[in-house]
């Protein structure tokens, strides 16, 4: 148990800057108390049978700290809960080793049958703030899910899930668009893709594109005039060109 608490304090001063010493994160961390708590008294109690009284530790750990664990929880070594207030982990989840979780974040289930309800996390997974990851899915190796996001699939190791719902954006994916927005001559807005949520991301870029068709097309359609070919194209004064700076503004 001791060997627990010593990693926990280690990955904090690893994933937190604003921590400052052992006695500040044993005192005034209450993801610690929680994850102490559920590993001392409320989990053993819930696997040998006392399942009032594990609940009843598992309360008030919640009154202690704003955490809620469900006893019956599964959480690996090394997991972080940074901040804590609002976080909810329900009965079947179970939490892989070297996860991080913010505040708000939802490990929680979609239906009312007893059986495996909540999600699974593999390791070194990242939760942001007032994300709901909901349902029996699992979420692989190293994946992102990003603030607030609403997760009711599984996401693949290593990829990012942002948006309501959320939308995967994998690393091949990224790499593929890239390429693409490389071929059609635009660029990506200086953003990065893990960050943004996909669908935001391609419509900015299709934006673009059409813009800057656009404007190709006119500059041909006047040289055309000028030969005396008429192309039909729309007067200027009549019909404006696509303004992509307000379009993307609305996207944001």
């Amino acid at each position: 148990m001791f060997n627990r608490i010593r990693e926990d304090v280690t990955v904090i001063f690893e994933r937190d800057p604003a921590a400052r010493n052992v006695w500040e994160i044993l005192t005034c961390y209450p993801g610690v108390h929680a994850l102490i708590f559920h590993r001392l008294v409320s989990h053993p109690c819930w696997r040998i049978g006392l399942r009032w009284l594990a609940r009843w530790f598992s309360t008030f750990a919640r009154w202690m700290t704003g955490i809620e664990i469900h006893p019956g929880a599964i959480i690996g070594r090394r997991v972080f809960i940074d901040h804590g207030m609002g976080v909810v982990i329900g009965e079947t989840a179970e939490i892989g080793d070297d996860c991080t979780l913010y505040h708000g974040v939802t490990l929680g289930g979609t239906s009312w049958e007893k059986g495996k309800r909540h999600p699974t996390l593999g390791k070194g997974v990242v939760v942001g703030a007032g994300a709901k990851v909901l349902g029996p899915i699992f979420i692989g190796d190293g994946a992102k899910i990003g603030s607030n996001a609403v997760v009711v699939r599984g996401v693949p190791p290593g990829a990012t899930a942002v948006g309501i719902p959320a939308r995967v954006l994998t690393a091949e994916d990224s790499e593929k668009r890239k390429r693409q927005a490389e071929k059609i001559g635009f660029s990506a807005y200086a953003v990065s893709d893990d960050m943004n949520d996909p669908m935001v991301v391609a419509l900015h870029h299709l934006i673009d594109h059409v813009a800057k068709t656009e404007d190709c097309i006119r500059t041909m359609a006047k040289k055309l005039n000028v030969q005396g070919i008429d192309c039909g194209m729309p007067d200027e004064n009549t019909e404006k060109p696509i303004d992509s700076d307000s379009l993307n503004k609305m996207l944001e």
